[in-house]
């Protein structure tokens, strides 16, 4: 088994999309950054990397045998062995894995560019290894809480968080059934369609103000991200984290 050493990772809890597991450029001073002291490496093909990567469902049982108990994290410098833990590619992307203890990938991390690069070397003359996994031949299922990658393509890492808040704002919205009060927000969108908007129900204009607003990212979301979630001191706290406290 290959082995990595003195590998940093940046822990992402709980994610099932792998755009929100940021890459080096994107980790901040106040990210909590771990060091493995040692982690095995495994080559796998592109459709369980990319079950791992943007999936929180169980791990090949073959898989979890041949990583139990082989990493080791350095706290305080002392060596703490890690139950489940291990470094997967499939020779594009890389990815860092940590169940503690559980079946299922957790927390996940990138890797520094120079440690990429030194996967990237390792794996040269090595063939995929094979795990029998259930994956259910059905397309994942993306929805305003858990956005289809491609909207979320080309977007900071800032700019994601804030996308997701909106979305969240929205999904609240949505929730409320109010019409005039989604026609109020579609207005506050595009304002210069205000005497059709006044004409749709609420599921049209609900419709045309996600279809719209899921697309790219702008100033404009900005705002209507700032407005909508006023008064509402959680959406508030989590725009404050990412934008600073600009909420009247």
């Amino acid at each position: 088994m290959l082995y990595l050493h003195d590998v940093w990772v940046n822990w992402f809890e709980g994610e099932e999309n792998g755009y929100n597991i940021c890459h080096f450029h994107e980790w901040r001073r106040d990210d909590t950054i771990e060091l493995l002291d040692q982690v095995p490496l495994l080559l796998v093909d592109s459709l369980l990397y990319d079950y791992i990567e943007n999936d929180l469902s169980e791990l090949p049982s073959e898989l979890m045998n041949d990583v139990y108990q082989k990493a080791f994290s350095r706290k305080n410098h002392e060596r703490v062995q890690l139950e489940y833990c291990f470094v997967v590619t499939d020779g594009k992307g890389i990815l860092a894995v940590d169940t503690i203890g559980y079946n299922i990938p957790i927390r996940k991390s990138r890797l520094i560019p120079r440690q990429e690069q030194l996967v990237y070397e390792m794996i040269e003359q090595h063939e995929p290894a094979e795990f029998k996994f259930e994956k259910v031949d059905v397309k994942k299922e993306h929805h305003i809480l858990s956005p289809e990658p491609v909207n979320m393509w080309g977007l900071t890492r800032k700019e994601r968080q804030l996308k997701q808040l909106l979305f969240m704002a929205l999904d609240q919205l949505y929730s409320s059934k109010n019409a005039a009060e989604i026609r109020y927000w579609y207005t506050e969108w595009s304002p210069e369609r205000y005497p059709e908007i006044q004409m749709m129900d609420f599921n049209d204009v609900w419709n045309k103000l996600y279809d719209e607003v899921k697309c790219g990212w702008s100033e404009k979301h900005v705002n209507l991200c700032e407005n909508l979630i006023k008064g509402q001191p959680f959406f508030e706290k989590l725009w404050e984290m990412e934008h600073g406290p600009k909420v009247n």
